[in-house]
């Protein structure tokens, strides 16, 4: 699925950080978005289906964003899916917030890295039309 030749040659935009970056931060992440969704559940309220909607489609979507960007090399589409994944995670956030706060705190850092993300992708796409 991951092309390293591909990515190895792109032009990166600035503040690119190493590879060796992302696996520690995509498992804390994890971590962190799974205790958020874990304190969700156990959390009484009768009034949490579209918390769970908007978690789902979030998910659904950061797994799709990798074999678009990487397998696919269509940098375009990964960007469009990464923007619906921002606004995605900022709805998960509210919701999740809504019901118990540290559920929604807790994919702060989540949202901040996406960002950062999305950054990343849209420099990929401009650097290397």
């Amino acid at each position: 699925m991951f092309d390293s030749i591909w990515y190895q040659s792109l032009i990166k935009p600035p503040l690119s950080p190493p590879n060796w970056v992302f696996a520690p931060v995509w498992v804390g992440l994890y971590l962190l978005i799974f205790l958020s969704l874990a304190i969700y559940i156990l959390k009484i309220d009768e009034d949490k289906e579209m918390g769970y909607m908007y978690f789902i489609i979030q998910m659904a979507l950061n797994l799709i964003w990798s074999p678009v960007f990487f397998a696919s090399r269509n940098i375009l589409a990964a960007l469009i899916l990464i923007i619906l994944l921002d606004i995605f995670v900022l709805l998960t956030i509210w919701k999740f917030f809504s019901v118990s706060k540290w559920s929604g705190i807790l994919l702060i850092p989540y949202l901040v890295w996406i960002l950062f993300a999305t950054y990343l992708n849209f420099g990929y796409l401009i650097l290397n039309r």
